[in-house]
């Protein structure tokens, strides 16, 4: 795998809630320079970042019920609608994640068909976040897989970023995309659907790691960074092992 398919690997996101419109401009040439996949942003700034992507090869990707999944279905649908409107290619929602704790399979498989007519209307990508860190058991997530796949939705995806757990000390912490959940996600998954890794992934070689565990995208905001490492083991700049990424 050479520099520019790992990139095409990466939606570059920029989705912290203080983030202002300087920092969409500067994350966006972040995405252009590296050519990336997509740079994921919220509802509001769909048509800026469509509008400054507009001629590249790389798209805009807007998340939806983000990050906890509250809204209602018709929030939701609405949500996806205008962002597809507005420049959206692919839209990342966050599942009811309450729904899938309590096993309300109707009302799960309702909200995602619900979507993927709206996203399947415009020709845009949907992708499913599972939300991992708040759903312990693994049953949860095969059926989701299940669903997705059915459904034929092209990403099932691990995390929001914002999935905060408190230790027994009461500090904040998520893990994110696990080797664990990724290759249950890919054992699970049929037909069309992929799966992307979100989450903790802020170095290149926890990325490698996702794409053997059979990840097809990843969400991340150390792209720079983790590129440039690429970039520097590829010219023997550095004496870290880069991961085999074959076969996926």
């Amino acid at each position: 795998m050479n520099l520019q398919e790992l990139a095409k690997k990466i939606d570059h996101t920029l989705l912290t809630p203080a983030a202002t419109f300087a920092e969409l401009q500067k994350e966006v040439q972040v995405a252009l320079k590296y050519n990336v996949a997509s740079i994921c942003v919220k509802p509001y700034w769909v048509k800026e970042t469509a509008a400054l992507l507009k001629g590249s090869d790389v798209i805009t990707c807007c998340v939806i019920g983000f990050p906890h999944g509250n809204s209602a279905t018709k929030v939701k649908s609405f949500e996806a609608e205008t962002a597809c409107q507005d420049g959206a290619e692919e839209v990342d929602m966050v599942i009811n994640i309450g729904k899938v704790l309590e096993e309300d399979w109707v009302y799960i498989e309702n909200e995602l068909k619900e979507v993927v007519k709206v996203t399947k209307k415009y020709g845009a990508g949907l992708k499913v976040i599972f939300e991992t860190d708040y759903l312990p058991e693994d049953r949860h997530k095969i059926k989701l897989c299940e669903l997705c796949s059915k459904l034929q939705i092209e990403f099932v995806k691990t995390s929001t970023g914002f999935g905060f757990k408190k230790d027994k000390s009461g500090n904040l912490y998520y893990d994110g995309a696990t080797e664990h959940d990724i290759k249950l996600m890919k054992k699970h998954c049929t037909g069309i659907t992929q799966i992307k890794a979100s989450g903790a992934i802020r170095d290149l070689d926890k990325l490698l790691k996702m794409l053997e565990y059979g990840a097809t995208r990843i969400g991340a905001t150390a792209t720079e960074a983790m590129l440039e490492e690429a970039k520097a083991r590829a010219e023997g700049k550095t004496n870290k092992v880069v991961a085999s990424t074959s076969g996926y």
